[in-house]
């Protein structure tokens, strides 16, 4: 027998030989082999039904169960598990009887999932859509084949995971609540000892920050503190005993960069480490030690993603590092931010083989955008793979309506669990059966759009947005080709209802392009964007797409919005082209920007990369100077609200008036109240006198939050506010 490669690999051995070397499954649709299970178990329960399902609907036979294998007989839960890891399985045929075999956890429906994916020509593509022959004759050959996944715990998304169970499976994927006790598996700080119980009379238990004690939700725990180490303990131990069987937890810092603890004791360590992840890993073996037969997962994210010089994370301890920084419009290897991640994950693999690499494919602040990345997937999972990461999530945008969410989640599954096999022929695959004969000009699209970005030269990251490609893979030209290669799509597909539907939610991404960019543009055909975005409203509410980005913003919002924000309506403003001044100025990388865009009569969207002028933990004030003297009843700026990006609101804005700039007069003051919500908002600051002013300059004053407060992500930390249009009526 060949020997089985333990890291994703296959070997199929067909040995020759006549009917005696062959499994008949079943005969003019009547079955003949029957399905023996070895060992009654939840794995083998569920492979048996898998196969009595899928060769009933092949076949029109059900296979009946035995209680003891007989030559021609289907054995699952067979004994022959040398070499299978977790998952892992064997498919072989000895004394006349075909033998599924797991090394652990599912290995056995993995087995019998791969044997209907061979044998019966099987593609689960989506939620309730696969491929199966149909044929009443099914005969298997003599076969030994042996695999085991690269990865041993693997996790993606994907929103048909929730309505179909047996998809799922067809995934070979897995979810935290399967693995860390109590679905505590990130970002569990804050869940284990919530700042809302213990941070009035505990301050010392949180992070130490700009000169004072920072409790919040997002604040981290002062991990040289002993107190917090008992507390935590006795709760880890409290969840432990809740979950019997289940022996991992993540015991993990709070979403949110730079919110460490700087106390004395703390910065001890942060320097004698080189690194803040070391007082984490110490804080982490001590926990390992308490309990010495549990695993424990923590982050290596942000601050913490470089690794410490000296402690290392005992055999327990389990790393979960992220490249949540990195750009993706090439291999990790392949760009600066790539490279310094690397250099986090070697030094990372020289302390421990117990790694988990979560990686980022989706594009946070758009998720109804393009994103071509298949290229870099199998790469990037090849070279995690080296650096002894065992465990591996891929975040790559599996929501409804995003940009090929379906191929994305299957074409991640397939390279999770085999990264060697080749990326572009399981995107043709999945194309040419879930897009029928419309596949071929999807194809194209995909292709053009991977080589437009590489040719631009532009990066692709996590809080993309397409205006920052119009000059790129998203230019006019590029745009008409790939919009023309979806009318060939929808011609080809014209018949078939669900292949159309398919067809046009995979076009929305380009709608949305489209859309984004038109509003950037001070010439555009008004009918041709009105008409794109009746077309992209009509879509989203026929098909029922309910995100267009993490912040739970809807695309029917959006649509509302475009009309309201982006079409004309009403006198322009006065202010358009006026000149900026600068009293106290954005962040220097916004200063050149900003005395253009404030006045171009451009609103920004959603994202902040574009059109719109920030100041991080400051006040901020400038002159808008019309040119001459005009006549004007009303003064409105225009700001964005994004928590996500550390971006709040100001807390008021004051204007003034005058006709040389140096006499001001009083012209409003507006405050405004904070705002805890999570979706992306745009509000006014708007001022009204009660009688026409005539004025050349307008003084605009704005009072920042400056400091992200205790129920923000970034406590004690500085944070944004960003103002775009300023508009005189």
């Amino acid at each position: 027998m060949n020997a089985v490669r333990t890291l994703a690999a296959a070997l199929l051995l067909f040995t020759a030989g006549g009917a005696s070397a062959q499994t008949v499954v079943t005969r003019n649709g009547k079955a003949v082999a029957r399905i023996v299970v070895a060992e009654d178990t939840p794995a083998n329960r569920t492979a048996a039904r898998l196969l009595q399902r899928f060769v009933a609907e092949s076949s029109g036979a059900k296979l009946r169960a035995a209680a003891k294998a007989r030559p021609g007989d289907i054995l699952i839960g067979a004994a022959d598990t040398a070499g299978l890891g977790r998952d892992g399985f064997r498919l072989s045929t000895r004394d006349g009887v075909l033998r599924i075999s797991g090394g652990g956890c599912k290995g056995t429906v993995y087995g019998a999932i791969a044997l209907l994916e061979r044998e019966l020509g099987m593609t689960y593509y989506a939620a309730g859509v696969y491929d199966l022959d149909r044929r009443r004759d099914i005969v298997f050959e003599r076969m030994d084949l042996a695999e085991n996944p690269a990865f041993r715990y693997r996790q993606s998304q994907g929103y048909g995971m929730a309505q179909d169970s047996v998809y799922r499976l067809f995934l070979r994927l897995e979810e935290p609540r399967d693995l860390f006790a109590g679905n505590l598996w990130v970002h569990t700080f804050n869940t284990l000892l919530p700042a809302s119980v213990y941070g009035e009379e505990h301050p010392e238990y949180y992070s130490y920050i700009n000169g004072e004690r920072r409790p919040g939700r997002a604040s981290q725990w002062c991990l040289t503190n002993d107190a917090v180490f008992e507390l935590a303990a006795a709760k880890i131990d409290s969840i432990f005993r809740a979950n019997p069987g289940m022996d991992m937890i993540s015991v993990s810092q709070n979403d949110s960069n730079f919110t460490y603890c700087r106390c004395e004791a703390c910065e001890r360590v942060n320097e004698e480490e080189g690194a803040p992840s070391g007082n984490y890993v110490r804080f982490l073996n001590r926990l390992a030690e308490r309990f010495p037969d549990k695993q424990f997962s923590t982050l290596a994210y942000l601050f913490t993603m470089q690794p410490p010089k000296h402690v290392r994370p005992l055999p327990n301890v389990n790393i979960m590092l992220c490249d949540i920084d990195c750009d993706r419009e090439v291999p990790l290897t392949d760009n600066a931010s790539g490279r310094e991640f690397i250099r986090a994950l070697e030094g990372w693999a020289a302390l421990t083989d117990n790694i988990f690499v979560w990686d980022y494919g989706i594009n946070f602040d758009n998720m109804v955008a393009p994103f071509p990345n298949f290229p870099i997937l199998g790469p990037n999972m090849e070279l995690f793979r080296r650096n002894h990461a065992t465990m591996h999530f891929s975040q790559i945008g599996g929501s409804y309506g995003g940009d090929f969410s379906e191929m994305r989640t299957w074409v991640v599954s397939r390279l999770m669990w085999n990264p060697e096999q080749d990326t572009d022929s399981l995107v043709r695959h999945f194309m040419r059966g879930y897009y029928g004969s419309a596949a071929p000009y999807l194809y194209q699209y995909e292709k053009l759009l991977e080589g437009a970005l590489l040719a631009s030269g532009q990066r692709l990251w996590i809080y993309d947005s397409p205006v920052s490609h119009k000059d790129g893979m998203l230019n006019a030209a590029c745009r008409k080709r790939y919009n023309a290669l979806f009318d060939r799509a929808e011609r080809a597909v014209a018949g078939d209802s669900v292949l159309l539907r398919r067809v046009h939610l995979a076009r929305l991404p380009l709608i949305y392009s489209d859309l984004e960019i038109a509003r950037t543009l001070p010439e555009k055909d008004l009918g041709e964007v009105v008409r794109e975005l009746d077309t992209f409203e009509k879509y989203v509410v026929q098909y029922g797409v309910r995100t267009l980005n993490e912040r739970s913003n809807s695309p029917e919002e959006y649509c509302r919005l475009y009309r309201s924000r982006y079409l004309p309506s009403g006198e322009p403003s006065k202010a358009l082209g006026a000149r900026i001044e600068w009293i106290a100025g954005p962040a220097e990388k916004y200063c050149a920007s900003g005395e253009r865009t404030l006045t171009d009569g451009l609103y920004g969207g959603a994202s902040f990369v574009e059109s719109w002028t920030g100041w991080e933990g400051s006040d901020g004030a400038l002159v808008v100077d019309l040119g001459c003297e005009k006549e004007f009843t009303t003064v409105e700026a225009d700001f964005l609200h994004q928590l996500g990006q550390w971006i709040l609101l100001p807390r008021s804005v004051t204007y003034g008036v005058s006709a040389d700039g140096e006499r001001y007069e009083p012209f409003g003051r507006v405050e405004l109240a904070e705002d805890q919500s999570v979706p992306v908002k745009f509000v006014q600051a708007t001022a009204t006198a009660p009688q026409p002013v005539r004025a050349r300059y307008i003084r605009v004053e704005i009072e920042g939050v400056k400091t992200c407060p205790s129920w923000h992500y970034g406590v004690g930390c500085p944070c944004w506010f960003f103002l775009d249009e300023i508009a005189v009526r």
